[in-house]
């Protein structure tokens, strides 16, 4: 890499301050609103939900900031990228707290958190889906493909699909998937992304735990997703696909326990 001119310092700095401005008056207005949750739990859920928005356009400053550096002094910023994977971070977790991270759980036993958030449309909801996803998947692009952070994007990937799946209340959902019903089009795009996103984080989670770490939580968790899609094509009335995905199960389980066994003896005669 060359020597970075005066010159080009100076206008990146320019540039830079007006996105550092706005994610610094982003953030005070983070903490304000959190203060007011803090006091008043009334509409919290809506709250935290503006909370995960704002986090996301916090991101993409960031990610903002990074680009100028490439493009103008030719090297990444690897703490404006750090700070955009913190903020999508932040962003799950409000999330979590208004729909909760269960991965695989009956529709009716996280519906009361979907009551507290009932007046949101779907196609609002469907549109903060893909906005975090977006968001997500610009942070993974920008460290790029040998990032130190490849298995903790597995993490987050995961939890990103677990709160999408979360955002919908899938006890009136069916009901909407008639194309003569507003909002037929975001109900299905939602349904398509969340179909997508449980069925990639399962492969992700089984490839972490082959390539990388070999835990069997990592196992559990990636069958935890596919048994969460099955739930889904259940309740769809998707037989043949339900099908599938139980073979898929009972293989990876079949594997894990096999795994689980073996590692076991390994230990047992190391100790």
């Amino acid at each position: 890499m060359g020597k970075i001119s005066n010159e080009a310092r100076q206008q990146y700095f320019e540039r830079i301050k007006e996105y550092k401005h706005t994610a610094e008056a982003i953030l005070q207005r983070e903490k304000s609103l959190l203060k007011v949750i803090a006091g008043d739990q009334s509409g919290a859920s809506y709250k935290y939900l503006a909370l995960a928005e704002e986090r996301l356009n916090m991101a993409s400053y960031f990610l903002l900031q990074n680009a100028l550096s490439v493009t103008l002094l030719g090297v990444k910023n690897e703490a404006f990228l750090n700070d955009a994977r913190k903020s999508c971070y932040q962003s799950v977790i409000y999330l979590e707290e208004v729909v909760s991270s269960h991965i695989d759980l009956p529709f009716s036993e996280y519906s009361d958190f979907l009551e507290s958030i009932e007046g949101v449309s779907d196609e609002n909801r469907y549109r903060l889906a893909r906005k975090l996803g977006f968001t997500i998947q610009s942070v993974v692009d920008a460290f790029g493909r040998n990032s130190k952070w490849r298995w903790s994007f597995v993490e987050l990937e995961g939890r990103y699909a677990a709160v999408a799946k979360n955002l919908v209340n899938f006890k009136t959902f069916i009901a909407g998937l008639d194309p003569q019903v507003e909002g037929y089009q975001a109900r299905m795009g939602m349904l398509e992304l969340i179909i997508y996103l449980l069925s990639q984080s399962a492969d992700r989670y089984r490839e972490k735990y082959e390539l990388s770490t070999l835990r069997i939580d990592d196992f559990k968790r990636a069958i935890s997703f596919l048994a969460a899609l099955r739930r889904i094509y259940v309740v769809l009335g998707e037989a043949e696909k339900s099908e599938e995905v139980k073979k898929k199960m009972e293989v990876w389980k079949a594997k894990m326990d096999a795994d689980e066994k073996n590692q076991a003896q390994q230990r047992k005669r190391k100790g």
